[in-house]
């Protein structure tokens, strides 16, 4: 009974409390960090909880708003869901410019405790702050030259990236007078500092959530550095874009490639002024008596 008594004592003091609270306090923490984790690393590029839209919408209050099966859905194959026809998700897909989002085949669990931090994160706030918060966010602060210059420059690869990733313009296009002509594999970038704002822009680049990007900078990331200098240049590009002209490249080719052609006549007309002349064998014909009929 002693033993008992002592041990109801000892479970109702503070120190068995204590003890309790280290036990589950972690394992609370850990439910809580996962699905930060989860987010920092597949949503936060594109995605704020209150903060504004981005690449695509704002998450907060998205768990009110849909269920979790159909989040879940969403998570796992967005476009799955936009082609089954699905009202809500094509309604999604075409606000945001047809921007397809990546799949993300994650477990049950997982999305589950995805869903819980945004639910925990979520403002709540009128969407009338929610707006001032998106203008604020994509609110443009003055540049410097220098920055613009140094972003142009890792843009179209004449510097290189530190981690040696590919120049931007292999695959992006910008409409700027000092920028050649880019590539047309992913979206034109002239006005993505409007709709992204510089936090949005800046995630992009930082984390890479589109799988062709994701295997062009695989274990070449980009510094913070490169990362401003490239959000100064697409924010020039942008405010700039209206006094910009795309660059003609027909006369210059037409011009280079005449050139280039008279050059090499030249060259062969030299080259021909040494050839043999008539046949091969007409010495050995000259050799030959006339034949007598």
């Amino acid at each position: 009974m002693t033993n008992s008594s002592s041990l109801e004592r000892h479970a109702a003091g503070p120190g068995f409390f204590l003890m309790i609270v280290a036990l589950v306090l972690p394992a609370f923490c850990w439910a809580q960090t996962s699905g930060e984790q989860l987010f920092q690393a597949s949503c936060s590029a594109c995605h704020s909880i209150g903060g504004g839209r981005r690449v695509g919408p704002d998450l907060d209050g998205v768990v009110e708003r849909r269920s979790e099966a159909w989040l879940g859905q969403f998570i796992k194959s967005s476009q799955s869901l936009v082609k089954s026809g699905d009202a809500e998700a094509v309604a999604v897909f075409e606000e945001f410019s047809s921007m397809v989002m990546p799949d993300f085949p994650l477990p049950d669990e997982e999305i589950a405790e995805l869903l819980v931090y945004i639910g925990a994160q979520g403002s709540n706030v009128p969407e009338v702050v929610a707006a001032n918060v998106a203008e604020e966010t994509q609110a443009a602060t003055p540049v410097s030259a220098d920055h613009v210059l140094k972003g142009l420059e890792l843009f179209q690869g004449s510097t290189r990236f530190s981690n040696g990733g590919p120049g931007c313009n292999a695959c992006h296009h910008v409409k700027n007078d000092a920028v050649i002509g880019g590539g047309i594999l992913a979206r034109e970038l002239t006005t993505v500092f409007s709709r992204m704002g510089g936090d949005g822009v800046g995630a992009i680049l930082g984390q890479a959530p589109f799988p062709v990007m994701q295997a062009a900078y695989k274990n070449q990331p980009l510094t913070e550095d490169e990362i401003a200098y490239l959000v100064a240049f697409l924010q020039s590009a942008d405010e700039q874009h209206l006094f910009q002209q795309p660059r003609d490249y027909g006369f210059g080719l037409f011009a280079s490639g005449a050139l280039g052609a008279g050059v090499m006549y030249l060259f062969f007309a030299i080259i021909w002024r040494g050839r043999k002349r008539g046949s091969v064998n007409q010495e050995i014909y000259d050799r030959q008596p006339p034949s007598h009929n």
